[in-house]
């Protein structure tokens, strides 16, 4: 059919989740100690940005292990029950692998900054540009995405991409 919309990509069905949520999950680890932290965030071609303080624990297990996962999840409703008293319950998520970097670069932090705002306006409420003086008061990291799985519920559906080198 010339006029057939093309049926979304499993990356597209991911991405939809990322950017259409404003919490997820950041987990980290250092030696044998796991921390998951749950934190406001951007999605953004391909990756996933965030504010924060200039120190912190978040920060330290980064710098020691910069290797991430990031978790995003949403309830689409009630349990219902079904078959054999199972309960069925409707939800997507999304879990992202990646590497966090530290945007310790003032101009890079204003621009990722404003990208982090920019998600948040609204026709009522424009926001004021970030500025250097700010940025230098802000912390901001930086996830480049390199694989995802998701999950979509109810049905069986599983979906995973991989970045190409």
């Amino acid at each position: 059919m010339p006029n057939e919309v093309p049926a979304a990509s499993e990356k597209d069905v991911m991405e939809q989740v990322l950017c259409s949520e404003v919490v997820g999950h950041l987990g980290m680890a250092s030696g044998d100690e796991p921390y998951v932290v749950p934190i406001n965030y951007v999605y953004l071609e391909g990756k996933i940005l965030m504010h924060c303080a200039l120190a912190g624990k978040k920060l330290q297990m980064i710098r020691r292990n910069p290797s991430v996962c990031f978790v995003v999840s949403r309830q689409e409703g009630s349990a219902t029950p079904h078959d054999a008293n199972q309960c069925d319950m409707p939800f997507e998520s999304v879990i992202c692998y990646g590497t966090a970097r530290i945007v310790n670069d003032l101009e890079e932090r204003v621009e990722l900054l404003n990208q982090f705002q920019r998600r948040y306006d609204t026709p009522a409420k424009q926001r004021e540009p970030i500025t250097a003086e700010r940025a230098q008061r802000c912390g901001a990291i930086v996830i480049e995405v390199e694989s995802m799985t998701g999950r979509k519920h109810p049905g069986k559906h599983w979906f995973a991409w991989v970045k190409e080198e």
